[in-house]
């Protein structure tokens, strides 16, 4: 099964990520068999200067989305794995769709 997770990330004043969420995820050995990064969403706070004013440093939240391949009958342990994190915005279990359909 597929799932597309989307954690919470801290960026600096200058646009930098400041944190790697998807590294603090820790799932069991052997649940994840496969990971592909997404996109990032910067924070709504950068200007276009590509920097924050001081006053939008409480602003400093964006995210980064991953698609993880967890193996079979370890859906559980998975999801357990996510919510210790804390840094979890949404998860969605992804349908397999055949290629023939697409």
């Amino acid at each position: 099964m597929k799932y597309k997770v989307t954690f919470r990330q801290r960026f600096n004043a200058i646009g930098d990520p400041s944190d790697t969420p998807e590294r603090v995820f820790a799932a069991p050995d052997d649940v994840v068999t496969d990971e592909q990064f997404v996109e990032r969403i910067e924070p709504p706070s950068l200007h276009s200067e590509d920097a924050m004013e001081e006053d939008d440093n409480f602003l400093a939240f964006g995210s980064a989305t991953w698609i993880y391949e967890v193996a079979d009958g370890r859906d559980r342990e998975f999801l357990n794995a996510l919510q210790e994190t804390e840094l979890v915005l949404h998860v969605e279990k992804l349908t397999e769709t055949p290629e023939y359909m697409m």
